[in-house]
């Protein structure tokens, strides 16, 4: 209660007490009041002579009566205690009343810190129930995501299991493909047997079934570029009847060198044409020396990229080699062989298809055995990402149209229309046709394939086939 609240009550007490103290005089002056029996009788007022009188003497006939608003002594020693004993009630609630004032702002204080406490628990309420609204949607979101994992899952494995019976299928395909084949080289014996002359039927498709086919290709029908040319039109031509190499790109570059890595350490470290002369070599010749693969140092023996060269050729343009040192060429078997005898190297065949993906076959260890044994290749372990196509050949000689070296009945070369180390025809064709978009369409696999990577039909954009010292 607030200090003029308390004020009035003590007011109010005052008045009481002071009323209730009148009242009681009252009765008992009225109690002390004489008889009006008594009044009757007689008084007597004796005057005394000695006294000095100094002010008006008052005589009263009758007898003198109590006054009852008269106070006397006793009313104001009464009222005196009365008043300090209010004094007294006055100090004593004005004490209470200081009390009750602390005690009032202590609970104002209270209240305030009550609010302060109500607002904060509400807040810690709220908080409480965002975070509980927080987690039961990210255990909502982790549900749906180990359902979507679950159904992830479920599909992976359907994939799988088809995979795996494509898988089976593909088997039995190609063991039936390797049985047919076998079939119609039997047949083909028997044939020759009977008749007593040589097949000339195309040779069987690959019997490695590609597992990389590059998607996304038109399967039309392709311009061949080179195979319709004559005999005075092709590239090289002249040379190749007179037993000299063509003329290539003279760039005054300074060599010769015994091959690009020698080149390389000499501080050539830029690719481009040099002169090599191998050990035991009269004659140097032009070779393009390619350093930005793998530190460098790279000799390249072939080229394709355009179709600008035939490489439909006899024995003695491959021997001594052909085209444009700048463009598409064969450096020459000779040359081959020189460079293979001087000291180990190893091969790199890096092709590109017509998505511009780019792949390689690397091998261990690559040189040719002499003119003597139709060089005859020999290659050592395979490492890539195109597959290996190149090892059926290991162990073959050299053929081209005018000397049948393969293990077919026919010639490879009239088939595939180039040279190379032929088997039966065999799982690649680096040396054949150039088809533009990839897919063609022929009789026979005369574009530049690689059996693990396309298959048969499928013609690469670019190849590039290089050696260097082995590490």
């Amino acid at each position: 209660m607030c200090p003029q609240v308390w004020m009035f009550c003590w007011f109010l007490c005052v008045l009481w007490c002071v009323r209730i103290s009148s009242s009681s005089s009252r009765q008992r002056r009225q109690m002390e009041a004489p008889d009006p029996q008594r009044q009757q009788q007689c008084s007597y007022t004796f005057l005394i002579p000695e006294q000095k009188i100094t002010g008006p003497i008052c005589a009263s006939r009758g007898p003198s009566l109590p006054d009852p608003e008269r106070v006397t002594r006793t009313d104001m020693s009464e009222l005196r205690q009365t008043l300090s004993r209010q004094r007294r009630e006055m100090e004593t609630l004005r004490m209470m009343v200081d009390v009750d004032g602390d005690m009032v702002q202590e609970m104002k204080l209270l209240r305030k810190e009550s609010r302060n406490m109500n607002s904060r628990v509400t807040q810690l309420y709220m908080q409480l129930l965002h975070e509980v609204l927080r987690k039961r949607d990210s255990s909502l979101e982790l549900a749906a995501l180990q359902n979507r994992l679950l159904n992830g899952s479920a599909a992976a494995l359907r994939l799988s299991a088809g995979y795996r019976e494509l898988q089976q299928r593909v088997s039995v395909l190609a063991e039936r493909v390797n049985s047919q084949a076998e079939l119609l080289a039997l047949l083909e014996e028997r044939c020759v047997r009977v008749y007593g002359r040589q097949s000339r039927d195309p040779p069987s498709l690959p019997q490695v079934l590609p597992e990389n086919i590059p998607v996304f290709v038109p399967r039309v029908s392709n311009e061949i570029q080179s195979n319709s040319w004559t005999e005075e039109q092709r590239p090289g031509a002249a040379a190749a009847d007179t037993g000299e190499r063509p003329a290539q790109n003279n760039s005054s570059l300074k060599g010769p060198f015994r091959d690009c890595y020698a080149a390389l350490q000499a501080g050539h470290s830029v690719s481009g044409a040099i002169l090599l002369q191998p050990d035991d070599t009269l004659t140097p010749v032009q070779a393009w020396c390619e350093h930005d693969v793998d530190r460098g140092g790279w000799t390249l023996i072939q080229r394709r990229k355009d179709g600008a060269v035939n490489f439909s050729r006899d024995w003695d343009s491959y021997k001594l080699g052909f085209g444009d040192v700048d463009g598409e060429h064969w450096l020459g078997l000779d040359t081959i062989y020189s460079l293979g005898r001087q000291e180990e190297y190893k091969l790199l065949v890096e092709m590109e298809d017509w998505m511009e993906k780019k792949v390689y076959a690397a091998y261990s260890s690559f040189h040719l055995e002499p003119e003597s044994q139709s060089y005859r290749l020999r290659l050592g372990l395979y490492q890539g990402n195109a597959g290996d196509s190149l090892t059926s050949h290991n162990g073959r000689q050299f053929t081209t149209l005018d000397r049948d070296h393969d293990a077919f009945s026919g010639n490879c070369a009239h088939f595939q229309k180039g040279g190379w180390w032929y088997n039966a025809c065999g799982q690649t064709n680096l040396n054949g046709v150039w088809y533009s978009g990839g897919v063609y369409r022929s009789r026979f696999q005369d574009g530049i394939f690689w059996a693990d990577y396309g298959g048969g039909f499928y013609s690469m954009k670019s190849v590039r086939m290089m050696i260097r010292p082995i590490d």
